[in-house]
């Protein structure tokens, strides 16, 4: 039996989002956007283990939600790395179920939901690396160091990443090794180094509009809306 492993990225400091605290604690309808993202893990019946990489400093916080909330499926909280590279190795490293699938998700994504998490899981069944992403409503433009447009890109074959990135743990634990020797620490995705190195074929599945990044202050108006929605929708 191959077990499914969520590792989830809350050591954010929230800077561009103008908050006090890091943006995984923001609130949400009373429950904290970390909490929100935990839940949907912890409720889909394909994932086994959860660890959390916090931001240091917030450690505590992130235990004291942990012990308010008695989630099951918790394994580990740890101390993050500067880089979300490092974060995410640091979360790989602490999994020794050598045969074992990872999902990788940011903390501040509250709004993944079931149907992909299982998707996900499905595809590595015959993928080594699953990214999930979706179509872009906008033109791309290609610029050069003089912001004077080189090229237009062809919508059709281009989309927009989301996390989870998922992968068998031992092509993105040999992913990440490659780029500590190589000195390579600000990767801002997963997928990019299995990419880099040419390490498996990786599979794309559709994700969600729902499924935004909570980064910037308008991001939490756009955050409570889509909860407010999905909340009348399942009533």
């Amino acid at each position: 039996m191959i077990n499914n492993y969520a590792i989830i990225l809350a050591s954010g400091s929230g800077e561009r989002a103008g908050l006090n605290i890091p943006k995984q604690f923001a609130v949400i309808e009373e429950k904290t956007i970390l909490e929100h993202t935990i839940e949907v893990f912890e409720k889909n019946n394909l994932i086994n283990g959860i660890i959390l990489v916090s931001n240091p400093l917030y450690i505590d916080k992130v235990k004291d939600i942990l012990l308010k909330n008695n989630y099951s499926k918790v394994l580990k909280v740890l101390p993050g790395g500067k880089t979300r590279q490092q974060s995410s190795y640091i979360g790989i490293s602490a999994i020794k179920d050598f045969n074992s699938n990872v999902l990788i998700h940011d903390a501040v994504r509250p709004f993944i939901n079931d149907k992909i998490i299982s998707e996900c899981i499905y595809a590595l069944n015959e993928y080594k690396a699953v990214n999930v992403a979706i179509e872009s409503s906008d033109t791309i433009i290609e610029i050069d160091n003089n912001n004077i447009i080189k090229n237009t890109l062809n919508r059709k074959f281009l989309r927009r990443c989301q996390t989870p990135q998922c992968f068998k743990l031992d092509i993105i634990k040999r992913a990440h090794e490659l780029a500590i020797k190589d000195n390579l620490i600000e990767n801002t995705d997963d997928c990019s180094l299995v990419l880099k190195y040419n390490l498996a074929d990786i599979f794309v599945i559709s994700g969600s509009n729902n499924n935004i990044k909570i980064t910037y202050p308008i991001d939490l108006e756009i955050a409570n809306l889509i909860y407010k929605e999905q909340k009348k929708e399942s009533t």
